[in-house]
């Protein structure tokens, strides 16, 4: 593997001194560039982009031709292990994902095996490397899953749901039901990162966007100990080689002590949390990640440079801060919006370190 050029972000999750405060986004690769709408058109689909490691790795990369970015983030989708697994994944225009084959009874799950990366994923493995073809070491390549229980969320509900009643449904009377299916997704998930490390990535993340929809004892037993499992399979070398883990719980505010204590290197925040308390709360635990409020994007980019400065602010002085928003960068955003973010973090956060 190449030396990385820029490796702030590395340093960064390591709790390391760094010159700024490294910055990347949760979808950077998305519709709000219109050079990626374009590539997605020519793909034809949402899975035909997914699937096609020439074109998933164009739109991996556009959004470092057009801004200063610490990362680059593989363009994938975290619906890819369930529809290896045979469930039918499809997109509904303007419904997002749904499956054909929603997992329902013991006989479906029973019949579970976690998918073989270097087959039905394969196009994943190879967009990694396509990327760091074309990367050659300037910035780090982050890979990432779903974590098995927002896995479970989608495959047990057939597509997003407000209020994901069939799954809580399945964990209050068929919980035995529930674990042998987060059991097949753990080692599903561990495989496909590990896969991953395989193929160059410098970092994964596990986005478990469900979690937080839980009780404090249900996020316990059936997402963070899941979390912990897919860690402690994790293949993530030592020394200068060794590839760090970010963990996001969506609505994981009340529970970020309990992130940190699973051995991730750093904990991605919500815009719902004050990265100053996050970090009083955690410690020398973990890093953090986050955490602006997508929706300041959409203001103006004086309102932009002003909250940067504000989370900056928040997090105050040292190490192990990764600049991001609490989410992913909302459809209708101006570029120019992210390009004013990235050049404030590059700007304001140099006198924080």
């Amino acid at each position: 593997m190449p030396a990385l050029q820029n490796d702030t972000l590395i340093r960064a999750l390591f709790r390391q001194p760094t010159a700024y405060t490294p910055v990347w986004l949760m979808r950077q690769a998305g519709r709000y560039l219109p050079e990626y709408n374009e590539t997605r058109r020519r793909a034809g689909s949402f899975l035909a982009l997914c699937k096609t490691p020439s074109l998933a790795a164009e739109v991996t990369l556009q959004p470092l031709e057009r801004f200063p970015l610490d990362a680059a983030i593989l363009f994938s989708d975290i619906l890819t292990i369930p529809d290896a697994m045979g469930l039918g994944l499809y997109f509904e225009e303007g419904e997002g994902p749904r499956f054909e084959r929603p997992l329902r009874d013991e006989t479906s799950i029973a019949n579970l095996a976690a998918p073989d990366p270097s087959k039905s994923l394969r196009y994943v493995t190879d967009a990694i490397s396509e990327v760091r073809r074309t990367l050659a070491g300037k910035v780090p390549l982050i890979g990432f899953s779903g974590s098995p229980y927002t896995l479970a969320c989608y495959m047990v509900e057939g597509q997003a749901s407000d209020d994901w009643h069939k799954v809580k449904l399945m964990l209050h009377q068929h919980p035995g039901l529930l674990h042998r299916l987060l059991e097949t997704n753990t080692r599903a998930v561990a495989t496909l990162l590990n896969a991953q490390i395989e193929a160059g990535v410098n970092v994964v993340m596990i986005f478990d966007t469900w979690g937080g929809s839980l009780s404090a004892a249900a996020f316990r037993e059936f997402s963070l100990e899941y979390i912990q499992r897919v860690l402690s399979q994790l293949k993530r070398g030592s020394g200068a080689a060794r590839v760090p883990v970010i963990v996001f719980t969506k609505g994981g505010a009340p529970w970020l002590e309990r992130i940190a204590a699973t051995g991730c290197d750093c904990v991605g925040l919500d815009w719902s949390v004050d990265l100053g308390d996050a970090r009083r709360r955690i410690g020398a635990g973990a890093a953090l990640q986050g955490n602006l409020d997508p929706a300041v994007l959409l203001a103006s980019p004086e309102v932009v440079r002003r909250e940067v400065q504000k989370a900056l602010e928040s997090f105050g002085k040292g190490a192990g801060h990764v600049f991001n928003l609490g989410h992913g960068v909302p459809q209708f955003t101006p570029p120019e919006n992210v390009a004013a973010l990235v050049a404030a973090v590059r700007e304001l956060s140099p006198k924080f370190h």
